[in-house]
């Protein structure tokens, strides 16, 4: 599905951003790349869509030879790769519908048509009644969950996620990860950058640390930790208080009657 091989990239400055990294995921992985600011992580995301060539090394996602492939046919790749940027990269002076919409614009979709994707979407993510707000209206989970629909409008194969949970408390964090597991398990490949070592502890997902633009180490999944990962998200995210105290207080007389 991506492959890079032995990849460098060097900036005019003369700094190595990447240095001889080689790197495979394969068709419906959920893989974290991690390491400190300035680790190459994002520089990896902007490459896998084209944004600029490396100094040295291939690049393939899908059948396409990114190093070698014509102009005209970038958009087509970029349509394949949906990308969640760490700065969002959301107008404010529109809605998140037409927000949402840009991409199906861009692409030449029909109005109708386009319609009905973008308000599935929105169901997909959550988001169905802030359809016509704006996204200053919105808490940081909301306005994350904007940028995720955004990158799923054109259902790319691979989804980047630059730092999705960057700026959010842990409970928010844990639904944006489960929203991207949801994804992850209908097929789509996922690429996550985070600093968030819960988060990366109990994924059970394989871990790819980056430092000073090299691989410096790789951790493989592991299939338990997937089932505590669940558990403790539907902890976070679903089990409201009220819920979790009638439980309690439930137990209580039980071990009374014993």
């Amino acid at each position: 599905m991506i492959k890079l091989d032995k990849v460098s990239k060097k900036f005019g400055t003369g700094t190595f951003a990447l240095s001889d990294i080689s790197l495979n995921v394969d068709k419906g992985e959920f893989v974290f790349l991690v390491g400190s600011t300035g680790a190459g992580k994002t520089t990896i995301f902007r490459l896998l869509i084209r944004e600029f060539l490396p100094t040295e090394g291939n690049i393939f996602v899908n059948e396409w030879d990114v190093v070698n492939l014509p102009k005209n046919k970038i958009p087509t790749l970029r349509k394949n790769v949906g990308v969640i940027f760490q700065d969002l990269k959301l107008f404010l002076d529109r809605t998140i519908f037409e927000n949402i919409m840009l991409p199906l614009e861009v692409a030449g979709a029909g109005s109708e048509e386009a319609t009905k994707i973008v308000d599935a979407i929105l169901a997909q993510v959550g988001l169905v009644e802030h359809r016509d707000k704006f996204p200053i209206q919105l808490s940081g989970g909301e306005v994350q969950r904007v940028a995720i629909a955004r990158a799923l409008v054109l259902s790319p194969q691979i989804l980047l996620a630059d730092e999705p949970t960057g700026n959010l408390d842990m409970a928010t964090s844990w639904e944006i990860i489960k929203l991207l597991s949801d994804i992850n398990k209908k097929g789509t490949t996922v690429i996550m950058a985070t600093h968030n070592q819960d988060v990366i502890k109990s994924s059970g997902k394989r871990v790819i640390h980056i430092e000073k633009g090299k691989i410096i180490s790789e951790e493989k999944g592991k299939k338990n930790s997937s089932s505590h990962k669940t558990s403790h998200v539907a902890e976070v995210v679903d089990e409201k208080p009220e819920e979790k105290m009638e439980e309690k207080e439930d137990n209580s007389k039980e071990d009374k009657k014993q």
